[in-house]
């Protein structure tokens, strides 16, 4: 289908390479899966996650006190340009 000018080489070794994808995945084909459940993981682990529970929320004023720097109600930081 792809018009490629490769060598005889070139097209014996990827001739080789094709054969042996092909037959990899023919192999996996014949693979009796019916009994088997569809996987997310193979790793036998939950999601151990804590409640989504709101907080206290801060206010500006407590947030900025820490900040080195602030202008109006911001952060101030250094340029960066």
């Amino acid at each position: 289908m792809a018009k490629l000018s490769l060598q005889e080489n070139e097209r014996e070794l990827i001739t080789q390479k094709v054969c042996s994808l092909v037959s990899g995945f023919d192999r996996l084909e014949a693979i009796d899966t019916a009994d088997t459940k569809p996987l997310v993981t193979v790793l036998d682990c939950t999601n151990i996650m804590r409640e989504d529970i709101a907080a206290k929320n801060f206010t500006r004023d407590e947030v900025l006190a820490n900040a080195p720097e602030q202008y109006d109600g911001y952060f101030q930081i250094p340029r960066t340009l």
